[in-house]
């Protein structure tokens, strides 16, 4: 006898499962962006996985990238006069990918974690700080300006259980498009890239013209051998074994100090103005 009974039903691997409202999503095949039609969200999807996908709106134009570019140049981290001296070569407005993950650790501290979902040379794009409540969703209007994801979800978050973070303490998942302006700029016959976030006005690079730390360190050795020398007096001064030995010490100590510390505070202002 044939078995008449109906084949078991199979949902079929082109559907998926909104992750606001539970519906189902039908996308076309290729694509990855889509807006559920039962309660709009705005989703992405990366193989089996559906998250949420969002933007950061800008608040900075090309001229205000430019002035926080320029005061982060002339900052106590580049070399000085940095903005003046710099040549910039060019500029590009894009929305870059960011996977944006919530972190609710076993103690219950909860923090944001932000990871590249394409490739770039700035991985300090990593730490930006997202503003509360800022996040909007994403609009296919935006696409022109959007670069597309190119690291797929499960690389970052086995990138993150390397790191000890481990996946069951992951609560959201999310794409997130930030504005930034790239900046490309030459000091002293070399190229540097420089990125500015253009939602709050933060700068990131990785590489850039830093301050010299050696002539700092020179100055801060300096000080602290003047000053172990001349610390040295009221112990002398004790030892030589006459009753007034340590006063006599702790005074030429204290006149040397005295003496000692404005020229070494001009020395490190003189540095700080050079370097």
């Amino acid at each position: 006898m044939s078995d008449l009974s109906p084949a078991p039903t199979q949902t079929p691997v082109n559907v998926f499962n909104c992750t606001q409202c539970g519906g189902l999503l039908h996308p076309d095949e290729g694509q990855i962006f889509l807006t559920c039609p039962y309660c709009s969200s705005t989703v992405y999807l990366d193989k089996t996985q559906v998250v949420f996908h969002w933007y950061l709106a800008p608040t900075f134009d090309e001229a205000k990238a430019r002035a926080a570019l320029a005061r982060w140049m002339a900052g106590n981290q580049t070399v000085k006069d940095l903005d003046k001296k710099a040549r910039l070569l060019s500029s590009a407005f894009q929305y870059f990918p960011l996977w944006y993950f919530k972190h609710q650790a076993a103690n219950g501290k909860e923090s944001i974690l932000m990871e590249p979902a394409a490739a770039i040379s700035v991985s300090e794009v990593r730490n930006i700080k997202l503003p509360a409540g800022d996040l909007r969703k994403y609009d296919s209007t935006l696409d022109a300006d959007s670069q597309p994801p190119s690291v797929p979800l499960d690389a970052v978050t086995k990138w993150l259980e390397e790191r000890q973070v481990p996946g069951k303490e992951i609560a959201e998942r999310a794409l997130v498009h930030i504005p930034m302006y790239q900046f490309k700029y030459a000091y002293n016959n070399q190229e540097y890239l420089a990125v500015v976030e253009a939602g709050t006005g933060g700068v990131f690079a990785n590489i850039f013209p830093a301050k010299a730390e050696m002539p700092y360190q020179v100055i801060g050795g300096l000080t602290a051998l003047i000053f172990l020398c001349i610390s040295t007096f009221p112990v002398i001064g004790a030892l030589s074994g006459y009753p007034e030995g340590i006063l006599i010490g702790t005074a030429l100590y204290l006149v040397l100090a005295l003496l000692a510390a404005p020229v070494l505070f001009a020395l490190a202002l003189w540095i700080a103005a050079k370097v």
